[in-house]
């Protein structure tokens, strides 16, 4: 079956990277509420990924465009600082250890000014690769690994079928952080529902003082046409908390995380309002934010829905 390209869906802190897709899908494509579990794991081969970085290669050194590479790529480059690389697609560290370290050599010997190399990466990812696999891909200027932990809660967690304990991402936050590589970990407000929403925001901030991430960031539930999770909603079967309780989640999970040093944000597109600081050092002053717009309730103050995004 020939290898689809991927849509480009990466953290906005790789917004002026160059996208280079090593996977499509996610290898762990049963999560209830992420349109990823509408697809299915694909593996480029690895001669065909070296092929677009000769091709990347020559555009930039030359400016020669190779016949048969997608427009896509000259449209990328054109943009590209040639500073940071994200690897596509859901968790690209699912790629075979080997082809993914050979991957990441070739990709440095055409650019040895790259500075960072990234990937979202599964807890379960993480699991599988011991930490001198790790520190090898550091090693190769792998810099950040983006892991979805979606909830500290258990039973939350078995409900979305994500596939990994609370103690799982621990343990993986464990080795990420072992290796030497950064690690960039988000939740998402809502994702209980009404129903384990204290036990999802309790939970929530005990895995991310555990895990004590170099970057964190909160989302917003938002409902994807097609999934599990949606369909429930449709049902009644689950339902969703207000903007303004989601407000609330933020504010307990903040009050109750102790980080070394962490940049805590709620900036992304489906937030209905956008904190951000480094904790511990700007703790009171976003609780300070955050306890002023839960004392006015206004809904001005937050982002209209239209405005949400994924």
């Amino acid at each position: 079956m020939p290898f689809i390209r991927p849509e480009i869906i990466r953290p906005p802190s790789e917004h002026a990277s160059y996208y280079l897709p090593l996977t499509s899908g996610c290898s762990n494509n049963s999560c209830t509420f992420c349109a990823f579990s509408l697809t299915n794991l694909g593996l480029r081969d690895l001669e065909d990924v070296k092929r677009e970085i000769d091709a990347m290669s020559l555009y930039v050194n030359t400016g020669a465009w190779v016949p048969g590479q997608p427009e896509i790529v000259y449209a990328i480059l054109q943009e590209w600082d040639g500073r940071k690389v994200f690897l596509q697609d859901g968790d690209a560290l699912i790629y075979p250890y080997p082809k993914l370290r050979e991957a990441l050599w070739y990709l440095n010997q055409k650019f040895p000014r790259i500075q960072r190399i990234s990937s979202y990466a599964t807890p379960q990812d993480i699991l599988r690769r011991s930490v001198e696999e790790l520190k090898a891909l550091k090693e190769q200027k792998m810099g950040i690994l983006y892991v979805g932990v979606e909830s500290g809660d258990d039973e939350t967690l078995k409900i979305i079928r994500k596939n990994a304990t609370h103690d799982q991402m621990v343990e993986a936050a464990k080795k990420v952080k072992e290796s030497g590589i950064l690690l960039s970990v988000t939740v998402i407000l809502g994702l209980g529902g009404t129903r384990r929403s204290k036990e999802h925001v309790a939970e929530t901030a005990k895995i991310l003082t555990e895990m004590d991430p170099d970057y964190a960031g909160a989302l917003t539930l938002t409902l994807i046409p097609g999934t599990e999770l949606y369909n429930e909603w449709k049902k009644g079967e689950f339902e969703l908390i207000t903007p303004f309780e989601s407000l609330q989640e933020l504010k307990g999970i903040v009050e109750n995380t102790t980080f070394t040093n962490c940049f805590f944000s709620s900036m992304h597109a489906s937030n209905y309002y956008a904190i951000r600081g480094t904790m511990p050092k700007d703790k009171e002053k976003v609780l300070n934010q955050l306890n002023a717009i839960l004392s006015r309730k206004d809904p001005r103050l937050l982002r209209p829905e239209f405005m949400r995004g994924l």
